[in-house]
């Protein structure tokens, strides 16, 4: 009879046993090969049967092509050449104190009614956690030194009362009879969710009526090294992180907030991020220019400061192209310090400062 093979042994009183050597699903490793990240499979045969299984879920779950969509995007921006960037053109650009009494005042008065008949929702994007903070807790819960004691999330619960009591004066001096209240809608992140929601029910929303709050969650994508490899948290298990506020997109559409939105009669959307102190939530003015100007999305922005200045910038992708967005890590030193000969400025001085308004 042939003796059975026995791959590992131990003895230590006698006992004897064995891990069989299987090889990883061969389907699922031959797609690891075509996006590149085999090496996620690297340590399989020092993994129990269960750590297997966990790691074959656990990349059954990733979509591939969405995340090495976004890996390759990503690593080609990079060093961003020259000529695949212009200006922002400044005839699209509008500084607010350069306008005049009247225009502010008539944009003020367009975004409250707007805001009363119930047609802004605003967008809250929260999915991290304040670790720059040296907490793990939400970024909006988290105290930020104020001598009121009040975290990111109070202050701006409290400013969109304030925007909703401000529309309701404006509503009975026109001689309505109510106001609509403002829908918010918050972007938590697996890692944040239930800590937001247990924070909002612990302090009674802040003043606003808790059906008027809606949390949902972003997705997770793969963290990833400087060539674009996973990143493994252990060896089975890839590691993940929030998927950025670019997420929002996908999140609304799973959750399928856009046809909630619809059926509230939201057309405009206030959308901002979470770890801003000074944010105008629900700003009327900025609502308000935003649809004197019919456009379809806008962005608030800052002149840069100095050129080192550690804050992305809006620029137009090739001539002719579209607005967007480029990190400080992306843009080559030498456009950031380039100087407008015409206006004396930075070339490329307008900040993203993450609060943008769009239709809905």
């Amino acid at each position: 009879m042939r003796e059975p093979t026995v791959v590992g042994t131990e003895s230590n009183g006698g006992s004897v046993g064995s891990i069989a050597q299987s090889p990883p699903p061969q389907a699922l490793l031959e797609r690891l090969k075509d996006y590149g990240q085999e090496d996620a499979f690297a340590l399989w045969d020092e993994l129990s049967p269960d750590e297997r299984d966990h790691l074959v879920k656990d990349i059954e779950r990733l979509d591939l092509p969405r995340v090495d969509r976004i890996i390759r995007c990503s690593l080609r921006s990079q060093g961003l050449p020259v000529a695949a960037i212009e200006p922002v053109p400044e005839r699209s650009v509008s500084t607010v104190e350069e306008r005049t009494m009247d225009e502010r005042e008539r944009w003020w008065k367009m975004g409250l009614k707007a805001i009363s008949d119930g047609k802004l929702a605003v967008l809250l994007l929260s999915g991290g956690q304040g670790t720059r903070l040296g907490s793990s807790d939400p970024k909006g819960c988290v105290n930020i030194g104020l001598p009121s004691g009040k975290s990111l999330f109070q202050l701006q619960a409290e400013r969109i009362l304030c925007v909703q009591r401000l529309a309701a004066q404006v509503t009975s001096e026109g001689g309505g009879s109510g106001s609509a209240a403002i829908h918010w809608y918050i972007m938590t992140s697996p890692f944040t969710d239930d800590a937001t929601r247990k924070y909002f029910e612990g302090h009674k929303y802040f003043g606003l009526e808790s059906d008027q709050v809606t949390f949902f969650q972003q997705g997770t994508i793969p963290c990833v090294s400087k060539d674009g490899r996973f990143i493994m948290e252990t060896p089975y298990k890839v590691a993940k992180a929030p998927d950025g506020n670019g997420g929002v997109y996908s999140a609304l559409k799973s959750s399928k907030l856009l046809e909630d939105m619809a059926t509230r009669g939201i057309k405009y959307i206030d959308c901002y991020g979470v770890d801003n102190a000074l944010v105008r939530v629900a700003d009327p003015t900025f609502l308000g220019y935003f649809i004197d100007k019919g456009v379809s999305a806008g962005a608030k922005v800052v002149r840069k400061a100095y050129p080192q200045e550690k804050v992305g910038v809006f620029v137009r992708r090739g001539k002719g192209g579209p607005l967007t967005v480029v990190e400080y890590s992306e843009l080559d030193p030498s456009l950031a310090s380039a100087i407008n000969q015409e206006t004396g400025r930075l070339r490329f001085c307008w900040s993203n400062v993450c609060t943008f308004a769009s239709t809905s």
